[in-house]
């Protein structure tokens, strides 16, 4: 025979490399934007204020402005903001916790209105919302009229313009995200484990503590540590309900760079918090790593 027929078989491989190496050029060529968007509007940023952030008065490398950030005033403005955003993931925790599970136990049409209840307030200016809380939480507001009216003990509260007001306001714009995340995981979970349980006699808080709960760690802490990393950089509510007595790092930077001109120290606060999101990045993904490792070691058993 002058020329060898390919077998059927090899010219199936020929074809599908060949489709493969299609489409890995074409997902590269349709990545190239994607880069792009990134390195222009993500990665070059983050370098400019990084070496920002080194550069001291006369040009040169210089820690300095990372001293001036870790001591002194400065240092009590970020643990105040590091408490405040625990303390908000942790309330939003404990609210949202409660809705989510209400929302999950509920009829699918009755759960699609409760989630629109909770989340539609969202789409509302912060700065509009910001200023409800205002006039509720003031001295002549609806919860020190309401709680006045009652003769509680200590009425009217001091709710505004210090740590309270603010972890208040922050907890309202954090809730719906965690309300979010921790219903997605609660929808997720098996009933008929739940009722196996209950079938061999175990009581409510053993189901809860011992089942429910392990399956929906994980959403508690995405939940919990997606509202610290978002309240850390928070600006507008802490900055209204805040006021003078309550300066969080994000109203910090604000003041140095449009009243200080301290470009340099604002860019170092920047770093550090950048630094500490990916932190919390990092925590959540060892996390999930130790929790991947142990489940394949009791499946392997």
């Amino acid at each position: 025979m002058a020329g060898t027929a390919l077998a059927p078989g090899k010219v199936r491989v020929k074809k599908t490399s060949a489709m493969r190496g299609h489409r890995s050029r074409l997902a590269l060529v349709n990545a190239v934007p994607v880069t792009v968007f990134l390195l222009v509007l993500f990665v070059y940023p983050i370098i400019g204020v990084l070496s920002l952030s080194l550069k001291g008065d006369s040009g040169g490398f210089t820690l300095h402005w990372y001293a001036d950030a870790l001591s002194g005033v400065n240092l009590s403005v970020l643990l105040s903001t590091l408490r405040i955003s625990a303390e908000t993931a942790v309330l939003s925790l404990l609210v949202g916790f409660v809705l989510a599970h209400a929302i999950a136990r509920m009829r699918p049409v009755f759960a699609a209105l409760a989630m629109l209840i909770v989340v539609v307030p969202h789409f509302i200016s912060a700065l509009v919302r910001t200023y409800g809380w205002i006039i509720m939480l003031g001295e002549h507001g609806l919860i020190n009229s309401l709680a006045t009216s009652v003769h509680a003990p200590g009425a009217p509260y001091s709710l505004l313009y210090n740590e309270t007001g603010v972890v208040i306001g922050t907890t309202s714009v954090m809730l719906p995200y965690t309300v979010l995340v921790l219903q997605g995981v609660m929808r997720g979970v098996d009933g008929r484990l739940l009722a196996a349980a209950a079938g061999f006699g175990a009581s409510r808080l053993t189901i809860f503590r011992r089942i429910y709960l392990p399956l929906v760690a994980p959403g508690i802490g995405t939940a919990g540590l997606l509202s610290f990393i978002l309240c850390l950089g928070y600006y507008i509510t802490p900055a209204l309900m805040g006021g003078d007595k309550q300066t969080v790092v994000a109203a910090l930077i604000d003041q140095q760079v449009m009243k200080q001109d301290q470009w340099n120290s604002a860019a170092a606060f920047g770093v550090i918090l950048l630094l500490l999101t990916f932190a919390g990045l990092g925590v959540l993904g060892l996390a999930k790593l130790r929790r991947t490792k142990a489940h394949a070691r009791r499946s392997s058993s």
